[in-house]
Formats: structure tokens, sequence, C-alpha cells
């Protein structure tokens, strides 16, 4: 969980990107924040059901990072958000594979976006015009079932693409999914049906009212509270939120000698599956499912020849969205022969053969009554405009993120001010722009502040940053945010010392930095209320197993300032014991992976800093592990400085496992086809990776038996 001062650094931080996106070069020394900019964002939407972010700035920053990784394939890491389908899961439930990957959608946002899109698919197709199927897209949570022998036999959230929660007991609440289909009378044994999952404006607004009632707080809207519900853990009060389940694609089916068409005018099953062995089109697929009783968007959907018939269908239903019983954030396109589609193929993000439109961002005017200022871990001080709560796309807004000083100045924005306000993306909210001709004389400049809100000391601006920061060493917000970061999953994972602990610790004068988590006065929590001895237990446990965590995860925990996850295994892999960056110039660094010019200097002073180093030896005194207990192993393996990247399917390993092997032999894992890599492990079905390294005369080419052999080889060696 993230703490607000945490949010509103990411905020800042993915406004930073925004202004560089024509400049790929200048964003190389910050791609590793790059990256966590679109994790944080990517866990905010995927896990928490909470997103900060609108869609189309998302697709600006995930192209960043694209543009970046072509330009540089030698920077890219296993763990780039452009490398995986989705992100990571939520908790609670049993993980299960899904048959076939959930992937993403390409976003557009206007015609223009809409007629390259077409320009693309035709030009891959050969063909002069394409038939289409466009649908709402429903703004609920994802959903997939497997359905064997006519029975519904599991239901998944998306999870991270690959693999989601098991929500089956939930589903089954749900009564517009079929606890059984007759898909056997069409020879098909088993079948995956992807849908989504809503809750309707009535059943939202009658649920809300009984909260109210009860004294309860109200759900924020729609998509929150059926997202929500599919991970609860008792099925009786999912079946009391009344949700209903559009189900739009078939992704997945077994044992089938039957192709299904796109026949509208059909009149039975009979006439819309014909004997073939190949699904023939999208819009059959919906056709099929509605007969047999699941709600497919049939009625909302509409076959059409060609992207202009596609464009002015997109543009009425959007002028149909308020009177919807549903939310809907857009419309889905897709390639409607399944032929055409298969030979579009996909990307590891998303199908080339379909693509959403995204509705224009809704608006509303508030007033802007007031500023509140916040302190960052890395002292940076954040505005938040303060609001007359305001609807807005169903959602209540009533504090919004200003960003910096300049953002106020451009923005022209005063106390009392009457503002517009946008949902873009229907997600996050935003000020568009302050009304001055409504100005009424009660308007005040916002002076912005140049004490720290937390400790009262001067801030500073960098002439290169639009940011003010706090750089009091003793700052409390900040070292209690330091002491958060430092314990928290990523880092430390000291488990039962959450942000609250942190705060309420602190607050009590047993927690004053880092080192003091490991001198906790135990003694004195005993006699805390709501502290249990089976809590201080756990956290003892908790607190004496980080003690051993690898030298990356303290490196991270630290919180030096431009390192992220990728870049402290980098820094821990590099030396054998953490205080050798006290002898390591900044031209040192900057010859590593990852460390560009800013990077090194933040590193270079963190270990110049001699309060720094008196902690870190601190730190030791404490029985925590500051050296490399890796690195000598790696460093003496028989492919040390070996490059090595796998493409297409082995038949002998799991690609995590033949991965393994290199690295435990010193080997690296790199993500991209470059100059820097020696050697490619070609599987069954390689594809372009393969054919790029054959243009690279460095690139050794070899095979799974070949790479098994070298690593055997260098074993004995």
């Amino acid at each position: 969980m993230y703490s607000n001062s945490q949010i509103h650094n990411y905020q800042a931080s993915t406004q930073q990107f925004l202004q560089m996106l024509t400049n790929t070069e200048a964003v190389l020394p910050k791609v590793e924040d790059l990256r966590s900019v679109l994790r944080f964002h990517e866990h905010r939407y995927y896990v928490l059901s909470e997103p900060l972010i609108n869609d189309e700035d998302y697709d600006k920053l995930y192209k960043l990072l694209e543009a970046v990784e072509k330009a540089h394939p030698e920077i890219i890491t296993k763990d780039s958000p452009t490398q995986r389908v989705g992100t990571s899961l939520n908790s609670g439930f049993e993980t299960v594979q899904h048959l076939v990957p959930m992937l993403s959608l390409e976003n557009s946002y206007n015609s223009d976006d809409l007629l390259d899109w077409d320009r693309k698919v035709k030009e891959l197709c050969g063909l002069d015009n394409i038939e289409y199927c466009v649908e709402p897209k429903f703004d609920g949570a994802s959903i997939s079932l497997i359905y064997e022998h006519d029975m519904l036999v599991r239901a998944a959230t998306r999870g991270d693409g690959v693999a989601g929660d098991d929500i089956t007991n939930n589903i089954k609440q749900i009564r517009s999914i079929p606890l059984s289909a007759n898909f056997s009378q069409y020879g098909i044994q088993q079948i995956e049906i992807r849908g989504e999952v809503v809750m309707t404006k009535a059943a939202f607004d009658t649920y809300n009212e009984g909260l109210v009632a009860q004294g309860l707080s109200p759900l924020a809207n729609p998509r929150n509270a059926a997202s929500g519900s599919l991970r609860m853990k008792d099925p009786k009060e999912v079946a009391r939120r009344n949700l209903e389940a559009f189900l739009y694609h078939v992704s997945y089916y077994a044992n089938s000698q039957l192709s299904i068409v796109h026949d509208s005018a059909a009149k039975t099953d009979s006439e819309i599956l014909l004997l073939g062995g190949v699904g023939a089109s999208h819009s059959g697929a919906l056709q099929l499912l509605w007969n047999l009783g699941f709600r497919s968007p049939q009625k909302e959907k509409k076959v059409v020849l060609g992207i202009e018939a596609v464009i002015q269908y997109v543009n009425e239903f959007e002028a149909l969205r308020d009177t919807l019983p549903y939310e809907i954030d857009g419309m889905v396109i897709k390639v409607n022969d399944v032929a055409l589609q298969d030979k579009l193929g996909m990307t590891t993000h998303h199908p080339r053969w379909a693509i959403a439109f995204k509705f224009k961002a809704r608006q509303a005017t508030t007033k802007l009554r007031g500023i509140e200022f916040q302190v960052g871990r890395t002292g940076a001080v954040t505005p938040v405009a303060k609001l007359d709560p305001v609807q807005v796309g169903g959602v209540t807004v009533s504090s919004i993120s200003v960003h910096n000083e300049e953002y106020i100045k451009e923005k022209d924005l005063q106390i009392n001010d009457t503002v517009v306000i946008e949902r873009a993306g229907d997600v996050i909210p935003q000020i568009v722009k302050s009304l001055p001709e409504l100005r009424d004389g009660l308007q005040t400049p916002i002076v912005f502040v140049k004490e720290c809100p937390s400790c009262n000391q001067p801030l500073i601006k960098d002439e290169a940053e639009a940011v003010w920061r706090c750089v009091n060493g003793n700052c409390t917000e900040q070292l209690m945010l330091a002491i958060i970061h430092f314990v928290s999953k990523d880092a430390m994972d000291i488990k039962s010392f959450g942000e609250a602990n942190v705060r309420r610790f602190y607050k009590m004068g047993l927690l004053a930095d880092i080192p003091s988590v490991y001198t906790l006065d135990f003694d004195k929590l005993s006699n805390q209320k709501g502290i249990g001895a089976k809590s201080i237990d756990n956290l003892k446990d908790a607190i004496e197993a980080s003690k051993i965590q690898p030298l990356h995860r303290l490196i991270y925990g630290l919180g030096i300032r431009f390192v992220g996850e990728n870049t402290a295994k980098v820094l821990a892999n590099y030396v054998s014991n953490i205080f050798e960056f006290a002898s390591k110039t900044e031209e040192d660094l900057q010859l590593l992976d990852d460390v560009g010019v800013k990077v090194a200097k933040s590193i270079y002073e963190y270990f110049s800093n001699n309060k720094n180093t008196a902690m870190l030896r601190q730190l030791e005194g404490l029985g925590l592990q500051l050296v490399n207990t890796k690195k000598d192993a790696i460093a003496e393996g028989g492919l040390a400085g070996q490059t090595f990247l796998f493409t297409g399917t082995l038949n002998k390993l799991k690609r995590n496992d033949a991965e393994a092997l290199a690295e435990q032999q010193g080997g690296k894992i790199v993500s991209g086809v470059s100059s820097k890599l020696n050697y490619l492990v070609v599987g069954d079905d390689a594809g372009s990776k393969l054919e790029k390294a054959k243009k690279i005369n460095t690139i050794k080419i070899i095979s799974e038996d070949e790479f098994l052999a070298l690593v055997n080889t260098n074993k004995q060696a």
C-alpha cells in the first residue's frame, strides 16, 4: 500500500515524464524511474482497482518506454512493463493459469487514431477493406470462465494476464452467468470465455442507499464496486450486490469439429455453426453465446464494412452513453474474420486485430477553496488543491494534485477560482483550466510555501527541476517515509510493519531512523492497547528474518534517489561489500547498466555522506547482511561475463529454469537482441529475435541441447 506522499511523488514523476515524450535520449538515464511509474499505475489499476492516471497518458508513457528500449535494446530488463502482459496478482485467492493469455487492448482517442490503425490492418492483411465488429467497452472487471462438459468449472480474474485469482464461488452468485450451457451439442468439450462483470447504475444507487442507511460510507463508482466484489471472501455478500456479466469473447475451445460464422440472420443454432474446425467470425461467437443463454453484447454490437462506418457508429453510441443502464468508457473494434485475426497476430501487450476507442473525458466545474502542501520521502513538496466536492463521471472529487509551482502558474489558479475539472479517460481527475471571467473579487493568489510543511525548514529548488524540496535530514515526515519505504515489501519486506505501525511507533518515540527498526523496545509495545503477544512475536520474527535479505533489497530500501529495484540489483552485483561504493567515482558508476549521469551523481553523493556510511556501519553492527553473497560465485562461474537470450519454445526446460541455469554459472540474461548479446538459445517456433540475431555476426545462435552442453561443460570446468 502506498502512502499519500508516495502517491503524490509518483504523480509528480508522471507529469515530468509526460513533458519528455519527444526526447527519448533525455529519458534514457531515468528509464528505471519510468518503469517504476508504469508499475505503480498498473498496480493501482489491476490490483487495487483505484487507478490514478487516465488511459491516454498511460499509453503515452508506455509508448515512451517502448521507444527508449527500441533505441537502446541493451537496457531492456526482464521485468520491464513492455515485457509482460499485465501486472502483479491480488493475494487471498488461489492463483490459476488462463488457457490463453488475457492481453490488453491498444487504445485510440479520435478518428485519426482509428484511420491509422485501419491502415495498418489493411496493409498486414493485404486487403482494401475490412469487416469490423464494434461493441461497447464495459467499465467493470474482466473475468475468464471455463466450461467443461457443459458445466462451469472455473472462473478467474484477469490478474497479470497469464494467471488470475480463482473466484468461481463468487461468480456463481451472478445470475446472468449460466452454471451450465449445452456446448456439447456442437462437439465442444472445453471452452474458455472472456467477459466483464458490471454493476448497473440502478443496482449501484440502491446498494449505496442501503450503506448510507446503515451509517456506512457509500462506494465510489460502479466499476470499483464490481471489481472489489469479485475478491470478497463472502459469496453471500457478492450476491447482495446484484452484479451482471457481459461475455464477449471465445478465447479457446477444444474437441470441436464446428466453426462459428457471423450470419446474424440465422434462425437456429445449426445455421450459426457449420462444419469446418476453425471459428469463422467474432460476431458469430457472440451469437453462439447469446443462443446458449449468455449475456453477450448481441444487441449492442454492430458488424460494419470499413473504418468510416466504424467511426460513425462509435460517435452514435457515445451520444447514447448516459442513457445506458450500465457504465461504458468507450467502444471496442475487432476484425470480424477470425482467419484474419490469426494472420494479424498479436504483440506481447495487445492483439493487432482489436483496438479500444476511448470516449472523451467527462468534465465539471467547481470551486478551488485551498491548497494543502505535502512533503514526500525525497523531500519533494507537492501542492494538493482542495475543492468543493463535485460529481464527475460517477465519482465525487474533492482533492486534486496540482503538481508544482509552475503548474499552478501555467493554469492561472487562484483560491476561490471556478475551475474546470475532468476525469480524463474516466479515471484520474485533473484541473483543465480556471475560468478568470467568473472571478468576483474574492480570489487570492496561491503562494507556494517556502518552508517545509513538516519541519518548517527552508525549501530549495534546483534550477533543473520544477520541484521545491526540503533538504533537512531530520524532517519528521521524511524520516517516517524513509522507514516506511525501508520496511516495505519490495525492500526489506518486514511483514506486520506497515505504514500505520511505523507512524504509530514513531509518534510513541520507539522509532527515530532506519537502525531503530532493529532496536525496537518490545516491552513498551506489549503495554500498548491493540497489540497482542502474537502480533509482537510475528513482528520480532519478521525483523530478524530481514537481516539476511540479499544486498540489492537493502540498497533499494535505503531510498537513494533515482535508484529503483533493477538499479539496486545492478549495484549489488557490482560490489562484494556495500562499503566499496565509498571509493567509486561518478565515472565508475556510469559504466554500469541503467546508471546514467543523474543516477551516478545521486549514488556518489549518498555514499560520500559520512552520516549515511555511519548508519550503514550501525546496521552492520545490528547484524544485517551488507555483503553480496552471490557475487563471488557469479564471478567464478564458467559463463561469467556472457549474455544470454532465449527465444521460441524449449522442449526440455522451462524458460525460467533455463535462465536460472545460465545465471548460476555467472551468465547474464538480457531481453533484446543487440551487439551486446553473446548467445541466442533457440527453441521451436522462434520468431523475429532469431532473424535479427542472424544479422549480427558476433551472436552465437545455439539450440537448447547445445546450451545444456555449454552449461555442463562449464560446470565441469
